[in-house]
């Protein structure tokens, strides 16, 4: 169980108590945390905070009600209705889990993993609205696709590691033609030694929400077949989702990313979340993308990241994006290969405050053509060389928050990140 400092903190934070106000140097205020009562102790849960409560970039009085299913701790109610509780098969989970997400009469979906892994073949594309997906007895849904040792050695026969991520691609066998020479030689020896044309692999994922409004994914452990430039698709992917809130999530050796907001995406929040890649992961260990290109329609993507752990193997994206305005709060950074961290470009605007870049961490913040940057004076960092500055107007978010200071960071991250809930 988490200790009592952390629970005072979310639920002081959830709530909305407290407001940590950004000066016009973009120096954060210090903030406290007072005790709650024995009735608040009591009745403590996580609630929804930041970007996803709302529907205004700007105006804080424009809240929303992001309720997912209605229910989105556990145990439920035994008087809530459209609850359904999953358990694994050992087999192929994919129809079963597009089932009971997509049946009108579900709202709040459970994966129960006392039965073992829920096993995908392949990415679930669904279009909903009013649902929450909630994991419990260690729930992991597991991409059944994986990037073996065999291909990974014919990889590196092949040079593929030193080969150009921008140009000099080719055509292959099916007929498609890939721009890059690392993805193209990548799928070229894939395809032979899979023998599938059709590339099905690049689909070893788990979720596309598309075009979804009010979700909750809470508690839930998302591992893949490992990280290579395929081109493929990502663990969670929300293309053109509205209020969405990604919480205690675990995210692993994702394919392409572990987690993408794109296409127009709004008024998402990921929260006390863990990224990380495993040996199994061969390249592109990117982890979190925020807008697809630089052509994204402005105005959109705004995003709340708080609490959460990018840790062993990531590195880079973390997040990057194109587009819209990133709160960073008290986020844990620790991998020690990372190329790349914070990276804000075209379009976006970023506040980032009381974050914790770990030793080790020489790469953790890079700018490129970003519409305003807001790098507060209390992101602590242990190995830097200098200190990144501020860009463009001040950076400001119009919900109430609390925050606490950096170096308190690492403890309550380690702690509480990740599929922690409901033991």
């Amino acid at each position: 169980m988490r200790n009592k400092l952390l629970m005072m903190l979310i639920c002081c934070m959830a709530a909305n108590v407290l407001i940590a106000c950004s000066s016009a140097s973009g120096n954060v205020s210090d903030s406290t945390i007072d005790e709650p009562t024995e009735n608040e102790e009591q009745n403590q849960q996580d609630l929804p905070f930041g970007f996803c409560a709302l529907s205004s970039r700007t105006d804080a009085t424009q809240t929303y009600h992001i309720t997912g299913g209605g229910y989105y701790s556990y145990p439920v109610p035994e008087s809530a209705t459209g609850v359904v509780v999953l358990t694994s098969d050992g087999r192929d989970m994919k129809a079963a889990i597009e089932s009971a997400i997509k049946n009108s009469k579900n709202k709040v979906i459970i994966f129960d993993g006392s039965n073992g892994d829920f096993i995908v073949s392949s990415t679930i594309k669904v279009t909903v609205s009013g649902k929450t997906l909630l994991g419990i007895n260690n729930a992991r849904l597991c991409t059944q696709w994986a990037l073996t040792d065999e291909m990974k050695k014919a990889l590196n026969d092949a040079g593929v590691l030193s080969m150009s991520t921008s140009d000099g691609g080719g055509v292959l066998v099916n007929g498609t033609e890939v721009k890059e020479q690392a993805e193209y030689n990548t799928r070229k020896i894939l395809i032979e030694m899979t023998g599938d044309k059709s590339e099905n692999y690049r689909q070893a994922g788990i979720f596309t929400l598309n075009n979804c409004q009010n979700i909750i994914v809470r508690n839930l452990k998302f591992v893949g077949p490992g990280a290579v430039d395929v081109g493929g698709t990502d663990l969670l992917s929300c293309t053109g989702t509205k209020n969405c809130w990604v919480d205690h999530c675990e995210f692993t050796d994702g394919l392409d990313d572990n987690f993408d907001i794109t296409k127009s995406s709004d008024f998402h929040t990921v929260s006390w979340c863990t990224f990380s890649y495993t040996n199994r992961s061969y390249m592109h260990q990117n982890s979190n993308l925020i807008g697809s290109n630089d052509n994204e329609a402005t105005g959109f993507l705004n995003t709340t990241f708080a609490f959460n752990w990018w840790g062993v193997g990531c590195q880079g994206r973390m997040p990057m994006a194109r587009v819209g305005k990133i709160h960073m709060l008290n986020n844990y950074f620790s991998s020690t290969t990372a190329y790349n961290g914070i990276n804000p470009r075209k379009n976006s605007e970023f506040l980032i405050e009381g974050n914790y870049f770990d030793k080790g961490v020489a790469k953790y913040y890079s700018q490129n053509d970003a519409v305003a940057v807001t790098w507060a004076a209390d992101n602590y960092i242990a190995e830097a060389t200098s200190i990144p500055s501020s860009v463009g107007a001040t950076v400001s978010v119009p919900y109430q928050y609390s925050a606490v200071p950096a170096s308190q960071v690492p403890t309550l991250v380690k702690q509480g990140a990740g599929a922690t809930l409901f033991r």
